[in-house]
């Protein structure tokens, strides 16, 4: 596969597929078709990345650079490392399982719902693969423009409210990081993230750049307290939108972190990691409380979304914690894999959760909690996988949720054991708020006629939940595989991290 571009392939086929959606999908039926065989090609495209990925030596591979901005010395250059091939293949996974949970209940405006959806896939691709800064942010900013989109025309009530918020706070903190990476440029006479990763920065310089990355990420993750934005996002955006915004687009600010912060501003990063930590503390803590008193089942698993992903930022941080204060590079490894770990498997249970709330919706037109109340006792299927992806969402052990969560407690409880405290303490708020949940819609006597009337999983229903499922199994079970791809890239950022220290 050497000779074949692929990275190029893998951003640029679902954007071409978009194309011939919005070219030849004025009927329905043929815009799902097409998105779907796009969706399905992108992933069999995305297979040889992992298959051929030599996790063993890490590093950047598939590599690609072809001049593009000859006056700024800017490179369309990609390439991916272990990190970023699993994120890769999250994005193609879902993707599929998004275009068939929209077959039904997108009705309108069909083939530009799909082209959106299609035109996003691509972008996120784009993120994940760039290794010119320049590249990254073109394509951390297109994205927006999609999800705007979806969730302003296919949302809800309150939909141009919500896409103007998630702009708005989106784009404001993207502005600060471009102009560090401006910055950056001036510093180094190009934009390419190796280069950067080696440009001679003061302590001050480093700082200064430390925190505009902060800002762009923190929103983009969302870490308390510029997290207000994504409740109102998921609420209002349709199933597929909540889907591929929890699944995928979070993880770009966890990815930004590692990409950016870590390798450009390692000594800023090591000094001002408490800062990240006491945010991610509050998240984990306070959102698990403020998701207990949610009416809403949309609004309540975007607070969890907002508390879990606090995850991913305090496993990064607490690895600079440990590299800075104890230079145990063994558990600065291990809190950086289970953010890893974790991104990816909050990907398949907040996707599946969503889904599942989707599934409801179709059928009554209602994500209030108390519209509901034993929809086990007439969709038995259903409810026995509600109620799975419903534990993998407390953190239970066998399921995807665990694996994680575990990892960055583990390497915490070596830096404080206070903080591994007060992190396992939001595995009890967890289940609390999972657990009244699904008490609340699942269990008990039906009361509500209308749900008297639901009929179980259909076909469509049953390949996405299905596939939402074994995969958050097969990862809780057996993670060597995720693991190993990601452990020498893994590796060489925690040694430039002790080089740094030295």
């Amino acid at each position: 596969m050497a000779q074949w571009p692929l990275l190029s392939i893998l951003i640029w086929l679902p954007i071409v597929g978009a194309i011939l959606v919005l070219a030849l999908g004025r009927d329905a039926r043929v815009a799902r078709w097409l998105s779907l065989i796009t969706t399905l090609a992108t992933l069999i495209a995305s297979l040889p990345l992992y298959l051929n990925y030599d996790a063993v030596a890490g590093g950047m591979q598939f590599i690609e650079s072809h001049a593009w901005i000859n006056a700024l010395k800017a490179n369309y250059a990609l390439g991916v490392d272990g990190i970023a091939v699993a994120l890769i293949v999250l994005t193609t996974f879902t993707s599929v399982l998004v275009i068939i949970g929209s077959w039904g209940p997108i009705q309108k405006r069909v083939s530009q719902y799909m082209a959106a959806m299609l035109v996003l896939e691509g972008m996120l691709i784009g993120i994940f693969c760039a290794t010119d800064a320049l590249l990254f942010y073109v394509f951390f900013e297109a994205m927006l423009i999609p999800m705007f989109i979806i969730i302003g025309i296919w949302g809800g009530p309150r939909r141009v409210y919500a896409t103007l918020k998630f702009f708005i706070y989106t784009f404001l903190g993207s502005i600060f990081m471009l102009i560090a990476l401006i910055y950056l440029h001036m510093k180094t006479g190009e934009f390419s993230l190796a280069a950067f990763a080696t440009a001679p920065l003061g302590t001050t310089e480093q700082a200064w750049i430390f925190f505009a990355f902060l800002a762009g990420f923190a929103i983009k993750v969302p870490m308390w307290p510029v997290h207000t934005w994504l409740p109102d996002a998921h609420v209002e955006a349709p199933t597929g939108g909540s889907v591929i915004l929890a699944a995928i687009m979070l993880k770009v600010g966890g990815y930004g972190f590692i990409r950016f912060s870590l390798p450009i501003t390692p000594d800023a990063s090591q000094e001002y990691a408490w800062v990240v930590i006491a945010m991610s503390l509050v998240a984990v803590v306070y959102i698990g409380y403020v998701a207990l008193v949610q009416d809403d089942m949309k609004k309540l698993i975007a607070y969890s979304s907002v508390a879990h992903m606090a995850f991913v930022t305090l496993g990064i941080f607490i690895s600079l914690a440990l590299v800075r204060n104890y230079a145990n590079a063994d558990a600065a490894r291990l809190g950086i894999q289970g953010a890893m770990v974790q991104m990816i498997s909050h990907g398949f249970v907040s996707g599946a959760m969503f889904s599942c709330i989707g599934v409801l919706y179709d059928r009554l037109h209602s994500r209030m909690i108390k519209d509901y109340g034993g929809v086990l006792n007439v969709m038995p299927w259903f409810g026995g996988l509600f109620i799975f992806f419903s534990m993998a969402n407390c953190g239970l052990p066998g399921t995807s949720g665990f694996v994680g969560e575990f990892m960055v407690i583990l390497a915490s409880f070596q830096s404080n054991p206070w903080i591994a405290l007060v992190a396992a303490f939001t595995l009890i708020i967890g289940a609390a708020y999972t657990l009244w949940l699904v008490k609340r819609v699942i269990f008990g006597e039906v009361t509500n006629p209308k749900v008297a009337k639901f009929e179980d999983l259909n076909a469509r229903e049953w390949i996405v939940l299905g596939s939402f499922a074994a995969a958050v199994l097969a990862l809780g079970i057996y993670p060597k595989p995720l693991t190993d791809l990601m452990d020498s890239s893994v590796l060489q950022i925690v040694n430039a991290l002790m080089l740094s220290k030295a």
